[in-house]
């Protein structure tokens, strides 16, 4: 199992998780909840007409939170978007009722994953393991 499998599997265990951006010098916090694994890759999707899509933009340095009983993943990097029509395919499957709405509304989902940063799992107890 790849590493991104692993943090994957993790995120799927959480269900929903946090997503921490900056606004000017303010940070943001967001509760996310879907992810994807696409060629190794795992993604995330925001709606590209909200501001936590604009804030990316403009800084891209963000993170990602999540919580399993008493373990959490960190991870750190730079937001980079894509466009790829899979990965509509595969949110269409995970959350239809939130992609119609958007089809519905004319809105368009942005899905980006994270690059140069950080990873780890950490427990309670501060344990840390780094997964890169």
């Amino acid at each position: 199992m790849t590493v991104n499998e692993q943090m994957y599997d993790f995120l799927k265990m959480a269900g929903t998780f946090m997503l921490a951006t900056t606004d000017g010098d303010q940070p943001r916090m967001r509760v996310l909840g879907f992810e994807a694994i696409l060629d190794d890759k795992i993604y995330f999707a925001v709606g590209t007409f909200k501001d936590v899509y604009k804030q990316l933009q403009k800084n891209p340095k963000c993170e990602i939170c999540a919580k399993v009983g008493m373990d959490f993943l960190r991870w750190d990097g730079k937001a980079v978007f894509v466009k790829d029509d899979r990965l509509l395919g595969i949110a269409a499957e995970t959350m239809p009722a939130i992609v119609e709405m958007y089809k519905q509304n004319n809105l368009e989902l942005g899905f980006f994953t994270l690059e140069d940063g950080t990873a780890e799992f950490v427990n309670v107890s501060n344990k840390k393991s780094k997964l890169f």
